[in-house]
């Protein structure tokens, strides 16, 4: 009976395998057809059964189509354009400025805070003689003046600092300058010197930085006992290399550059400290300063680019020297660009300005490292407040990678903006680009400037009457906006749109310094300068600025913060309306939903300020009005999902897929995104080896940073829990309610989708982080230890994404918490406590089954303390198997090979098997790996995994039977007449086999068998499935055929023996290679259980299988036969032979194909009478023309070599004759006297007359079993036939054989005491015919003869 499988469907949730109904018992049992299905057939057959091909999309899980969603914004994110595609070639004004000075709710920068300087160091300077200088330590929040000889450094954030002094030289102090120190010098807690340079020397000083619990940073002075004379040079100028650690310095008077060298001891031919000139050569480094000619230019700014290893100089005549640092000591001159040059370069650029005369100078100089673009190299201010981005390069082309440039060339020109503010959002309200502004003096007279990346740019302007105070404008590129313009031109440049404004310092500035680390969203250009990306994982950049009063801390604005404050400042609702306009105007509906979002989760910080405007104070924007507006954003103006026109679906599922969702979700994502930039693609472990040979196991991702994300994530989690109801395609069913259309209702469905997935990604996102934090408490480093190699390989390599999107990740935490629980139960606490809490902090990685499967691996530890042989023991193994059970379905194979194992050492056999076996099952419900099997296990099929599953839980209890069969083999069956324990728990563990249902475990135990050898033990299993499972493998394997028909035999089923035992012998021989030998051994033992008795088979069936089987045994003795004829006879040529032997050892032929093919050709003619006689032909010309080519054939071979024969030719045929009535049976067709006498008796007259004894004939024909009437029937035909040659005295002969004949049956009757000539009516007609004889003219010896035995018949019946 065949099972059809349920039809497929691509439907999402559908099962396409269904459990097949059981087999057994009842039905016959399917006999193995043994042929071989075409390859045609076993393709269709796979192509109709394999499941239909569905897109990527839908297979993906939630989680992972949300993580798919993070990768592409994570993706877009770092393709944010680079500095050279918007600072592009040409010149540009574009700003945004808002509409007043001050603080305002778009401007870029906020003024945060502002340090006084302390008062004694006031009273320091006011007592000071000859010299006066004050700068920043901006990286270690430090500034410092120095006093004549004099040097102080106190921390300026800090309301009383403590002073920091070094007096300890007398000369003037003409310059200071923090560097990094180079590498394996100084010891580690050195991490910057203090280069202080003199009139007569320069001090290198060493610091060492500390940041204490409370975030207080200290620092300590040490002297380095380091010094160089510089005598003769008054230096103003000191820059270092932070990658190198080298120092170079200027003077005030020329353009030289100096490097100052220092290692750790003194040498033969060097001392700690020296110093090199690198602009002269040869003799002329040597010649003191006094006899050299004097120049009016010098160096009044000096820069290093560590990235390209490039220094670069701008002297007082606005002319820029770059230098290449080839080698670590090494640095030569490359380029020399002139202010003339630099005025030609923008002659081809720009029309003719007022700000870019002859007349206009270069104040500053700025790096570009090549991390943040590739063109670029430097910016340089003019005192017109025009930037001059200019590129270096080598040959023809911009300079990559590592090399010295050749030449200069200015690329881009920023202009000032113009006198008058444009708001943002309104610098262009009309369809044609507006000119660019090349004649604003707004930053005249520009006294110096800056530029941090990602383009963060200070400007300090003095204007008229305003002396002793300095105008600071800052700018900064507006990063939204040119993310916006990149995805809406995709491929193009966008224009360098930047933000600026105005701050009033009051005072003059004296020194400015980064606080922050150097900005960096990427490390390369592309994706460098995205603020967007990083405004919630890194802190705002900070900017500190050292003035007569004070410093003063400028803080770059995030997006979010100027969202915040300007939805909050809009007033009105129309106002609040305008606001998010300009946002989506300007940034997209996208960026705007982010940001709304944001800022709706507690993200937006402000500046509010205090009683003193210097001391504001940043805080969270939390006031419930400027949260509900920002809901209100992300809620009413998040756009709404549409269809994909250009996607053609094919069903309901693909529409779904083409949808497009809303703004809303785009914006999500992107905060999503931004939230778990930092971690999601880094790894979960960094391993540090230890000095004792151990590992140390750290946190790659630090766990405040950890918390901090979980916190917003929760946060976010929160907001979309409470605003459910109100965001479309979170609400619900009661949503589709409101749609229009079938396109609307899709839509809807596939927004939620995307919602829905990204929400529960969020909430794995949560638990991740809360695994990952009770894993580092839990001390990994224990952990780690018990962990296994491919574990261990698994958890170095595990990344934030995996563990949160994939199941690889979630299997491979369910590792480690098993691992946890574990240790913890070896530490003696309670599982439940351990499992509550894991629960508590991250329910997916601890489900309630993971709960159930601790408490039973806890009874099963217990257990194995307590001992197998107690109560206690006893009874904990049953409840550890018991709730093992209970939750079957979510058992990994980890953990379910770890409980076979535990249960099979403590001797709970049966326990062991029956989990296996139900775990097999649970896994696979819908029984796809049966199927599988069943459907000849075609490959690159899903249900191949599930099959891979059950069979390592099935050779989970094979390796139970294995311990069972060993253990019980040691111990004996029976103790004073009761089983033992060890049989006992033996006869369990196989009863709970015997009893299994499970058909596909069968199938494989049975294979386990065969592949052991035990095949008594497989005949010997009393099961319905093996009589199954050795059909199917029948058609396979003859081995497993035979096994087949031996299982009949064992269980005294001859007739189902007997049929297969035939069926082999027919099979052919491309299914199976059985010899002929083989196949007549089969259907010699099908014959002989044909004719055994079998319960419930009729006596008819039987008949009727013998029958066939006695008829394929003949043909198959025949051609045996025929085979040995073959491989003996030398008339064949060794090729036609070897191929003849090939198909006669195989399959039983057909007789016409024996006789046609082999036997005739072959003039085997007893073969030839075999075949006649079993084809029941009866032809009886036929026969008697093989008789007469069979006796002359015989007689030739006899008279052809006399010397060589070892018998006369009528004892040949004698020969023959005996031995073709045992072969034929004495066959009335084949075998007749009628048809044998005449032509035996033609035969002995004409070739053998006289030969031999005078009435051989006659006893052959007796000795062959011819009946005496037969015999005599036959002679007397002969005799009165006259038919040649007996005719004439020829008859007499035959008259001899006939008296002969007839004396023989007299004898015959009288030896046997039968009735004489059988009938009284057979002895008349003797008489008559003797009589006839002795009348005829014999001898008279004859005739004597005849009347004697004619005398003794009359006698027996008178």
């Amino acid at each position: 009976m065949a099972f059809p499988q349920t039809p497929q469907r691509p439907l999402p949730g559908a099962f396409f395998n269904t459990p097949a109904p059981n087999r057994f018992p009842g039905g016959p049992i399917p006999r193995p057809q043994f042929r071989q299905q075409s390859t045609q057939q076993a393709t269709q057959q796979q192509s109709q059964q394999s499941p239909q091909a569905r897109p990527e999309s839908q297979s993906l899980q939630p989680i992972q189509r949300a993580a798919r969603t993070i990768n592409e914004i994570l993706q877009k994110e770092v393709n944010f354009p680079d500095l050279d595609s918007y600072v592009r070639q040409g010149i540009s004004s574009d700003y945004d400025l808002p509409e007043a000075h001050g603080e305002y709710s778009w401007a870029p920068f906020h003024r945060t805070k502002m340090y006084d300087i302390p008062d004694n160091v006031f009273d320091q300077w006011n007592r000071a003689e000859v010299s006066t200088a004050m700068g920043l330590f901006a990286e270690l929040n430090h500034a410092w003046v120095s006093i004549d000889n004099a040097l102080y450094l106190w921390d300026y954030t800090n309301p009383n600092p403590d002073i920091i002094g070094f007096e300890e030289q007398n000369n003037s102090i003409t310059s200071v300058k923090l560097v990094v120190p180079r590498a394996g010098v100084f010891v580690k807690t050195i991490t910057h010197l203090l280069v202080v340079a003199t009139t007569a020397e320069m001090i290198l000083l060493g610091i060492e930085s500390s940041t204490g619990p409370t975030g207080v940073r200290t620092i300590s002075l040490y002297n380095t006992r380091m010094s160089l004379s510089i005598r003769g040079t008054n230096v103003q100028i000191i820059e270092g290399s932070d990658a190198t650690g080298r120092i170079f310095f200027a003077g005030d008077s020329d353009t030289e550059i100096y490097e100052l060298t220092y290692q750790q001891e003194e040498k033969w031919f060097a001392s700690r400290c020296s110093k090199i000139n690198h602009t002269r050569s040869g003799y002329g480094s040597l010649v003191p300063a006094v006899f050299t000619t004097k120049t009016k230019e010098n160096i009044i700014s000096m820069v290093v680019d560590d990235s390209r290893r490039l220094l670069y100089t701008l002297s007082n005549q606005s002319c820029i020297r770059t230098y290449y640092m080839d080698s670590p000591s090494s640095l030569q001159q490359v380029i020399e660009k002139k202010r003339a040059e630099c005025l030609r370069d923008i002659s081809h650029m720009t029309p003719a300005s007022t700000l870019l005369t002859n007349s206009m100078k270069i104040i500053s100089i700025s790096p570009i490292s090549a991390r943040e673009g590739s063109k670029l190299h430097l910016m340089a201010l003019t005192t017109t407040g025009c930037r001059l981005f200019l590129s270096a390069t080598r040959g023809y082309g911009y300079l990559s990678g590592q090399g010295a440039p050749q030449s200069m060339q200015v690329q881009h020109i920023k202009f000032p903006p113009r006198t008058t503010a444009t708001p943002p959002g309104q610098q262009y309200t009309g369809a044609a680009e507006p000119p660019i502004e090349i004649s604003s003096i707004a930053l005249s007279f520009s006294r110096m400037g800056l530029r941090y990346a990602p383009g963060l740019f200070l400007d300090f302007v003095q204007k008229a009457g305003r002396e002793g105070k300095d105008a600071l404008f800052l700018s900064a590129p507006d990063t939204a906006r040119i993310s916006a313009q990149a995805r809406e031109i995709a491929g193009l440049a966008s224009r360098y749109y930047e933000q600026g404004c105005w701050i009033e310092l009051n005072s003059v500035a004296e020194a400015v310094g980064l606080v922050t680390k150097p900005f960096a969203a990427a490390g390369q250009p592309v994706g460098f300068g995205n603020e967007l990306a990083v405004q919630y994982d890194e802190a705002p950049q900070e900017i500190a600025i050292l003035t007569n009063s004070g410093v003063h801390i400028i803080r770059r604005r995030r997006l979010v913060d100027v969202f915040a404050s300007a939805i909050r400042a809009g007033g009105s609702e129309e106002g609040f309306e305008n606001e998010v306009k300009k946002f989506i105007r300007q940034y997209g509906r996208g960026e705007t939903t982010a940001t709304a979002l944001a800022v709706a989760c507690g993200q937006g910080n402000d500046t509010s300020p205090t009683a003193q405007l210097k001391e504001t104070r940043i805080a969270k924007i939390n006031d419930p009005e400027t949260l509900e507006l920002a809901r209100k954003c992300f809620v009413e103006f998040g756009g709404r999902p549409s269809m994909n026109d250009n996607g053609v679906p094919e069903n309901v599922a693909q529409a779904i897929e083409n949808v497009r969702p809303s703004s809303r979700h785009e914006g999500l994502a992107l905060y999503m995104g931004r939230l778990v930039r930092s971690l999601w693609k880094a790894s979960v472990i960094t391993i540090m080896p230890e000095a004792t040979g151990g590992v140390a196991i750290t946190t790659t991702v630090g766990i405040e940073k950890l918390k901090a994300v979980q916190e917003d994530m929760i946060k976010l989690q929160t907001f979309l829990e409470k605003n459910q109801s109100f965001i479309e395609g979170l609400a619900g069913p009661e949503s589709l309610q409101r749609v229009a259309s079938k396109q609307e209702e899709l839509a809807l469905q596939g927004e939620h989708q995307a919602l829905y997935s990204l929400q529960k990604l969020n909430t794995s996102i949560i638990e991740g982080i809360s695994f990952v934090q009770m894993l580092f408490d839990e001390r990994v480093d224990e952990i780690w230890s018990t962990l296994g190699d491919q574990v261990k390989q698994d958890f170095r390599s595990l990344t934030y994404e995996v563990l949160f999107a994939t199941d690889q990740g979630r299997d491979l935490a369910k590792v480690l918490v098993k691992a946890i629980v574990n240790r913890n139960i070896a530490n003696g606490s309670n599982v439940d406590t351990v499992a509550e809490a894991l629960r508590r902090r991250c329910g997916s990685f601890c489900s309630a089954d993971d709960v159930i499967i601790f408490k039973a691996q806890e009874q099963l530890k217990k257990a194995s303390e307590v001992g197998p042989k107690t109560d206690t023991g006893r009874n904990l193994l049953n409840e550890s198997l018991r709730l093992f059970l209970q939750v079957a379905k979510a058992l990994s194979f980890e953990n379910l090979h770890t409980a076979t194992e535990q249960f099979a050492s403590l001797g709970f056999y049966a326990g062991a098997i029956s989990l296996a076996l139900l775990v097999a099952q649970e896994h696979d419900r819908g029984n796809a790996a049966l199927a599988w099997h069943n459907d000849g296990q075609p490959q690159d099929d899903p249900r191949k995994t599930t099959f891979a599953f059950r069979t390592s839980c099935y050779e989970l209890v094979h390796h139970v039977l294995q311990m069972v069969d060993q253990v019980t083999s040691q111990q004996p069956e029976y103790i004073d007449g009761r089983l033992s324990i060890s049989a006992t728990k033996r006869l369990e563990a196989y009863s709970v086999i015997g009893e299994s249902e499970d058909e596909l475990f069968h199938y494989d135990l049975y294979d386990w068998y065969l592949s052991q050898g035990w095949t008594d033990k497989l005949l010997g299993t009393e099961s319905p499935f093996v009589v199954t499972f050795l059909t199917k493998q029948a058609e396979k394997d003859v081995d497993r055929a035979d096994l087949l028909w031996r299982y009949y035999v064992f269980n005294h089923d001859f007739y189902n023996a007997a049929q297969i035992q035939y069926q082999l012998a027919q099979t052919d021989n491309e299914t199976f290679k059985i010899s002929l030998a083989r196949r007549i051994e089969y259907l010699s033992r099908a014959k002989a259980n044909a004719n055994t008795q079998s319960g419930g088979i009729g006596k008819q069936a039987r008949q009727i299988l013998l029958y066939s089987i006695s008829e394929l045994l003949d043909v198959a003795n025949i051609q045996d036969e025929i085979l040995h004829r073959v491989r003996g006879d030398e008339r064949i040529a060794p090729d036609r032979k070897e191929a003849a032997v090939k198909l006669l050892d195989g399959k039983v032929l057909s007789l016409t194909d024996l006789f046609n093919e082999y036997s005739d050709a072959g003039n085997y003619y007893d073969i030839n009478l075999m075949i006649l006689e079993a084809s029941n032909h009866r032809n009886t010309g036929d026969i008697r023309a093989v008789w007469q080519y069979y006796i002359e054939d015989t007689h030739s071979k006899v008279t052809s070599d006399p010397e060589n024969a070892t018998q006369r030719p009528y004892e040949a045929i004698v020969n023959i004759v005996r031995e073709m009535s045992n072969r034929l049976n004495n066959s009335e067709l084949t075998f007749s006297p009628s048809l044998l006498i005449p032509m035996i008796e033609t035969y002995a007259f004409e070739f053998q007359n006289g030969v031999g004894p005078q009435n051989w004939v006659v006893d052959l024909f007796i000795s062959v079993a011819f009946p005496f009437d037969a015999i005599l029937v036959a002679l007397h035909e002969i005799y009165s036939g006259e038919v040649s040659p007996f005719s004439g005295t020829n008859k007499r002969v035959i008259a001899d054989h006939i008296i002969y004949a007839c004396e023989q049956w007299y004898q015959d009757c009288i030896k046997s005491n039968k009735r004489l000539f059988g009938s009284e009516e057979n002895a008349i007609e003797l008489t008559q015919i003797l009589h006839d004889l002795s009348q005829s003219g014999l001898p008279q010896d004859k005739v004597q003869r005849a009347n004697n035995l004619i005398r003794k018949v009359q006698q027996s019946y008178l």
